[in-house]
């Protein structure tokens, strides 16, 4: 009988997106084809501690966005680098060490969705989903991915960069600048915590004092009054074109928000938050514009395996990009796995897919000299 494929599902983290990464992982355990793979849950608590445990008692309030949490007293492991995927366990009387074959990060936000644990895996030598260290360090610093974008020639909207709130320019200024009403978020954050909507002054230094809570750089955009739009990217530079691992960009979905803009909330809090309308109600040469332009994101940030691209599409027919998740949520009502469902990819075979691309880039990666 052929052996399973031991994957290691790493999730949690030191970061504000740690219940929806939680949310994330318990989804696609569930989903994991038991009989071809043999799963290890890794979880991160929000101190950095890792920790191994079984399913029935890892998390905690597991079916409550609003309570979700880890188990602290599952057992406290280490993942050890250039061990081949092997977890050490950090207790003398647990069990002896595991070796996992394949990562799946399942982390959103910092120390985890931007190159930092990407860079402890290759270490370890063990593939992992997803993008690799680059791709992930800069498509998470919104600050120097809208650089490589507009370098790129792709549309962005208008920005400034703030890295000390003391010298940020004023409201007058910034706002004579950029227009009414301006969003203000930390540049290394994602699922828009520490956003804000700003139409004022005493709006302006409150969401600026907010943002740097989050972050050390903060950006302060444009506000485009459009659609919300997004397309899924799925595959890898390294398999042949024209193969099932080829890349390749989903159909379109709209993002309807019933808030004031696409909050944490609304996302995962509010189940009446927004509603996903998939496919979007466009035109389909502005589909097909929008998928060319989500794969060429994909190119000029030199990501892999997968990606959500987030656009806005103007009333008079334009798009800005406006994003890229290099690690999108991945809940079964997320749009990432929703617009591969209407695809024709289950939520289950694209996990099969992420897991196999994986394989494959680290499996390339090892053919490289690293001698002369």
């Amino acid at each position: 009988m052929k052996s399973k494929i031991k994957v290691g599902i790493l999730f949690g983290g030191r970061s504000a997106e740690h219940e929806v990464s939680l949310q994330s992982a318990k989804n696609v355990f569930d989903a994991l084809d038991k009989e071809k793979y043999e799963a290890y849950l890794i979880g991160i608590d929000k101190s950095g501690r890792w920790c191994l445990g079984e399913e029935s008692r890892f998390l905690l309030d597991a079916d409550d966005p609003k309570k979700i949490r880890l188990n602290a007293s599952s057992d406290a492991v280490a993942l050890v680098p250039q061990s081949s995927g092997e977890i050490s366990y950090l207790s003398s009387t647990a069990e002896h060490n595991k070796a996992v074959d394949v990562v799946f990060p399942i982390l959103h936000g910092p120390f985890g969705e931007d190159g930092t644990v990407q860079g402890l895996l290759k270490l370890a030598d063990i593939p992992f989903v997803g993008a690799g260290v680059l791709a992930a360090a800069v498509s998470m610093d919104k600050d120097v991915m809208k650089r490589l974008l507009r370098d790129g020639g792709l549309p962005i909207g208008k920005f400034r960069v703030v890295r000390n709130i003391d010298k940020a320019v004023s409201f007058d200024e910034i706002s004579a600048e950029l227009g009414l009403p301006l969003f203000i978020k930390p540049a290394n954050m994602g699922s828009s915590v520490g956003v804000s909507k700003v139409y004022n002054n005493e709006d302006y230094h409150a969401a600026l004092k907010d943002a740097f809570l989050y972050d050390t750089k903060v950006l302060i955009e444009e506000y485009i009054s459009g659609r919300e739009l997004e397309c899924s990217v799925l595959g890898s530079s390294f398999a042949e074109a024209g193969s099932k691992h080829s890349l390749s960009a989903s159909g379109v979905g709209e993002i309807i928000p019933s808030h004031d803009f696409y909050s944490y909330d609304a996302k995962y809090i509010d189940e009446k938050g927004a509603s996903l309308v998939i496919p979007a109600k466009i035109p389909d040469e502005t589909k097909e514009h929008i998928r060319e332009l989500s794969l060429k994101v994909f190119d000029v940030l030199s990501c892999d395996g997968l990606g959500r691209v987030d656009f806005f599409l103007k009333e008079d027919g334009s798009i800005i990009v406006n994003e890229i998740n290099t690690m999108p949520g991945f809940t079964r009502i997320s749009m990432y796995p929703k617009l591969w469902e209407a695809a024709g990819i289950s939520y289950s075979e694209l996990i099969d897919r992420l897991i196999e691309i994986a394989i494959l880039r680290f499996q390339n990666e090892k053919l490289l000299k690293t001698e002369k």
